[in-house]
């Protein structure tokens, strides 16, 4: 059977919707089965008016279908994606993951492999904490947190050990270097949740 990853995103002007879909494509190379969700935009509307790229993104949607807890029990491996929000993920990924209390009491996300990616508009702008405080999450569920770390000569340049990232100036869309991060992402993902899956690290 297929090792099955579940890559779950939050976006508000597609940036890291794109990401999302690369690691997706990372982890279908690695012969997964691979699902793709998104949650629900839950800003008051005019925050969302306050920005035309963000209100262009909504107006587009829906972009792929809602996570479901069920989602979150089929998969071996799990990625979450969101946009920085003052140095941690925003509040519409948040709220998924704050919904898995019934799967974390029953044991259900135990050593699953969980990893994390961001994107920000600026070069400091909580990249690294943001990837950190959602792994946070996965600690308490009791999975295995994978990072992306310097596993490949291509992330000595796109530069972020803990997860895939991009930082959008003047509203850019995801470049060659950050896509081909989350491309190493999802394979790395799908690989290490295969091993998990097969139980080869059970007398490891």
């Amino acid at each position: 059977m297929s090792t099955r990853i579940l890559i779950v995103y939050y976006s508000a002007t597609g940036n890291t919707a794109k990401l999302a879909s690369a690691l997706a494509d990372g982890a279908r190379e690695a012969e997964a089965d691979v699902r793709v969700r998104t949650v629900p935009e839950t800003a008051p509307p005019g925050a969302v008016a306050s920005n035309p790229r963000w209100q262009a993104w909504v107006d587009a949607g829906p972009h792929h279908e809602t996570a479901t807890l069920e989602d979150l029990e089929w998969a071996d491996g799990f990625a979450a994606g969101s946009p920085t929000r003052f140095g941690g993920p925003a509040a519409q990924l948040k709220s998924f993951l704050d919904s898995t209390g019934g799967l974390w009491a029953k044991g259900k996300l135990v050593n699953k492999v969980a990893t994390s990616f961001t994107t920000a508009s600026t070069a400091h702008g909580g990249l690294e904490s943001t990837v950190l405080a959602t792994n946070n999450i996965f600690y308490h569920w009791g999975a295995i947190v994978l990072p992306l770390g310097y596993t490949d000569p291509h992330l000595l340049e796109s530069g972020n050990p803990y997860g895939g990232s991009f930082v959008s100036r003047k509203s850019a869309e995801p470049d060659d270097l950050a896509l081909d991060a989350l491309r190493l992402q999802g394979r790395r993902l799908a690989t290490v949740s295969r091993y998990i899956a097969d139980g080869l690290f059970k007398d490891g």
